[in-house]
């Protein structure tokens, strides 16, 4: 399998000081998640466009973003000139995502799919070829700090059975409850990228959680 990363979210860090928690733990960890919410696609409202852009001049860490809203598509240029990386898009809001994708893929920006728990594994089968990533969501999207989905699990399985039968080099990444448990059967099913907010932000030693994350991990 692919390298094991760590991307922290920072929806769990103290917005007050986003920029000193994120360079406090740039040096232990692959990217950072960001996750966008529209208050319509999910209930939340969260990070916008300048956020991204503020953080851009902070850190070199690549900037893995997480659509969480309706129209993710009319909004491509406006990612990529904020400094975003990864456009990540939800199966649930683009059921054919290959308009979506080269949008993306134009723009220069890398092309992530998101499916949600109570969605098929069938419905993202025939667009994992058009992905960077494949995020399988083990909560259900629009709010930190909720408990992690075993069930799911099957999902991450069969992703990575398509994608090894495939010759891909996409990667599979899982948000939403990640802890030193969760991670390492996340793992074991066959993801590679880890997704942590409350067990890296909220800890007393943000550090000292991402190194027993990864060593919890075997990375």
């Amino acid at each position: 399998m692919l390298p094991i990363k760590i991307a922290p979210s920072i929806l769990a860090a103290d917005f007050a000081q986003l920029g000193a928690e994120v360079e406090r733990i740039a040096d232990v960890v692959d990217a950072l998640h960001i996750d966008v919410m529209d208050g319509h696609f999910v209930p939340n409202l969260t990070l916008g466009f300048p956020v991204i852009h503020s953080l851009r001049p902070v850190t070199d860490l690549y900037f893995d973003c997480h659509m969480m809203t309706t129209n993710p598509d009319e909004y491509v240029d406006a990612l990529k000139n904020a400094g975003g990386e990864l456009l990540s898009v939800h199966i649930e809001v683009f059921p054919d995502p290959e308009p979506v994708a080269a949008l993306a893929k134009a723009a220069g920006l890398d092309f992530g799919l998101v499916v949600s728990p109570p969605t098929p594994f069938e419905a993202i089968e025939p667009y994992i070829h058009l992905t960077s990533q494949v995020l399988i969501m083990t909560v259900n999207p629009g709010f930190g700090g909720q408990s992690f989905m075993p069930e799911v699990l099957d999902k991450v399985k069969a992703t990575r059975k398509v994608i090894q039968a495939d010759g891909l080099a996409t990667d599979i990444q899982v948000d939403g409850g990640i802890t030193t448990e969760t991670a390492l059967a996340a793992r074991s099913a066959g993801a590679n990228v880890f997704v942590a907010g409350t067990a890296i932000f909220r800890q007393p030693d943000p550090v000292a959680a991402v190194r027993a994350l990864r060593a919890a991990i075997g990375n």
